[in-house]
């Protein structure tokens, strides 16, 4: 596909991801640079909601109306790269652990729901998406230092603390998140192998897979050359949409693997797509190496998430 006519909705952002738009027309998303949860108006206007700090990286609106956060306890030292903003290494000085947190969008108050599973830290939660249960699956990418490299998975929680589990395991850097439009199949992409996966949902929180987990997955994409893959987000015809790093824009896979295009967008490392507008056809994505929140009109109707 060629590339779109965008529109750009803001700028100036610290490396915008997580967006969520709101049935208002404004759009809430995380600035994992300046460490908060903000909400962009239909003008273009920042606000910030709350100040969780740390590294906020996915976000995802609760039953109880507040929002969800992944945050990846500041797991990137940042660098600036000829105007564009890069992740940089670990720097452990920085780090302040991963967690879920709870932010109540009238007070900003922010709560830490989840720090571990099984007497296990959580290392770097990156994305997340609901379920009609009430609960939600979601990531932990992980942390690479110089010489080592975490192997996580994919986790499953209740949204009132009281379960958290981890379903599948172990993952290379899994990023992106999302939920088929039946509910029946939840898909994850990996960062570095550039592979989307498929598992099917079994029941709340319980995914189909084989002993040693990953095998039960279907592989649904595996991208050639230098393209890594980041967060997603699923259209209205089951289509896995997911930001792509390298070779900046949208990689889009259909269920069934049987096509994969890509949508390039101008921004080397585009983090993020979400859904809006009255009849779901604005895609939201965000370009976070400049900064911005773009939005251009999409095919197909997207998919309306839990909660909203």
């Amino acid at each position: 596909m060629t590339q779109p006519e965008i529109r750009e909705v803001a700028s100036g952002l610290k490396f915008p991801e997580g967006p969520i738009a709101m049935p208002d027309g404004s759009v809430l998303l995380v600035e994992i640079a300046r460490g908060t949860l903000s909400r962009v108006t239909p003008d273009g206007t920042v606000e910030v909601v709350a100040e969780p700090g740390g590294g906020p990286n996915g976000a995802a609106i609760g039953p109880d109306g507040k929002v969800y956060v992944c945050n990846n306890g500041g797991c990137f030292d940042w660098r600036d790269l000829g105007g564009l903003v890069i992740p940089g290494p670990f720097d452990p000085a920085k780090y302040s652990g991963g967690r879920i947190e709870r932010i109540d969008l009238d007070t900003g108050e922010v709560e830490v729901l989840y720090t571990e599973c099984d007497g296990r830290p959580l290392r770097a939660p990156n994305d997340l998406v609901f379920d009609e249960h009430g609960g939600f699956w979601f990531t932990d990418h992980g942390i690479r230092e110089e010489r080592v490299s975490d192997r996580t998975g994919v986790l499953y929680a209740k949204a009132d603390g009281s379960e958290i589990r981890e379903v599948i395991h172990p993952l290379d850097a899994p990023n992106g998140i999302g939920l088929s439009p039946a509910g029946d199949r939840v898909y994850v992409a990996e960062t570095h192998t550039g592979r989307i996966w498929g598992w099917t949902v079994t029941a709340p929180g319980v995914a189909a897979t084989a002993p040693d987990h990953t095998v039960g997955g279907t592989l649904i994409a595996g991208l050639p050359g230098l393209q890594l893959l980041d967060s997603l987000a699923v259209d209205g015809d089951g289509n896995v949409c997911v930001g792509t790093l390298g070779n900046g824009g949208i990689t889009v896979a259909a269920p069934d693997g049987s096509s994969v295009e890509h949508i390039p967008l101008p921004d080397p490392l585009v983090t993020n797509i979400c859904f809006g507008g009255d009849d779901l056809r604005t895609a939201y994505v965000t370009l976070s190496a400049t900064g911005r929140l773009a939005a251009f009109e999409w095919p197909r109707p997207g998919l309306r998430l839990a909660n909203l």
